[in-house]
């Protein structure tokens, strides 16, 4: 019996900005923060895109609504994301190494640092360090695996 064979790949399209800041550490916090920032904006301009069609009309006050929720929230994103990078990057430098815990430790002050700037409860900041640490050290282990 004949038989047919389908063979590809798929990759994903690379664009790489890469602004010079004069520091590592700079640099990378600036791209982590431009990165993830656009990622944010993106999903917030996807779902109010849902949210206009669901509706089936469009005025100037929901376009204002929409640019306004996709700059909060790139900005939202994007400064959780430089921060991590920047944490990770001085815990991979003040302890000489690259591994997961660089992650965890990143995580971990990444979370105290956003929670301690919304929340005033020291549960509340010890929730987000913990959180902030158990995300990012499984992200880390994930992408051991790939």
């Amino acid at each position: 019996m004949p038989y047919q064979r389908i063979s590809g790949s798929l990759s994903t399209p690379r664009v790489a900005v890469m602004i010079d800041m004069g520091h590592p550490f700079l640099n990378l916090t600036v791209d982590g923060f431009l990165k993830i920032g656009t990622v944010a904006a993106a999903r917030a301009a996807a779902e109010e895109a849902y949210y206009v069609v669901k509706r089936g009309s469009i005025s100037r006050h929901t376009v204002e609504h929409s640019l306004k929720k996709m700059c909060k929230e790139a900005a939202y994103w994007g400064t959780v994301a430089g921060v991590y990078v920047g944490m990770e990057y001085g815990a991979e430098r003040i302890r000489g190494t690259r591994d997961w815990k660089n992650a965890m430790l990143g995580g971990a002050l990444t979370g105290a640092i956003i929670s301690s700037a919304c929340e005033k409860s020291r549960d509340k900041i010890v929730v987000g360090a913990i959180t902030g640490g158990a995300i990012a050290t499984a992200a880390e282990f994930l992408n051991y695996l790939t």
